[in-house]
């Protein structure tokens, strides 16, 4: 059965995530990848979220700590499900990226990989 997350829920789970990768940031200059499964662990104990959700939550929030500050962005409307179309405001750029090269190039290369899957 699928039960639907109310949306403040989620916002504020998204809130708690993004203040936890900020307040600890400092602890993991190492790698990411710590960072990244302490927001999952905190969100999992000190909240009582699920695995999956609190997956989830992690890795947009983290999508949103790295990329502060980043113009650079997708392009949700113009994206399909097989092609990724990410514009750069600065240059005036569009790039149309085939999503089988992102996993080739990036999910699937485990030298390359900083986080964990998410479900």
């Amino acid at each position: 059965m699928n039960t639907r997350i109310p949306f403040d829920y989620r916002s504020a789970l998204h809130r708690m995530a993004l203040a936890f990768l900020e307040d600890h940031q400092a602890a993991h200059l190492s790698g990411d990848q710590a960072l990244f499964s302490r927001t999952v662990a905190h969100l999992r104990h000190e909240h009582g979220v699920d695995e999956a959700l609190a997956q989830l939550t992690a890795s947009r929030a983290y999508g949103e700590f790295r990329s502060a500050g980043e113009r650079r962005h997708l392009d949700v409307a113009n994206s399909s499900r097989s092609v990724a179309v990410l514009t750069d405001p600065s240059s005036g750029l569009t790039y149309a990226v085939p999503v089988a090269v992102i996993f080739r190039l990036i999910i699937d290369a485990p030298e390359r990989r900083r986080l964990r899957a998410v479900y």
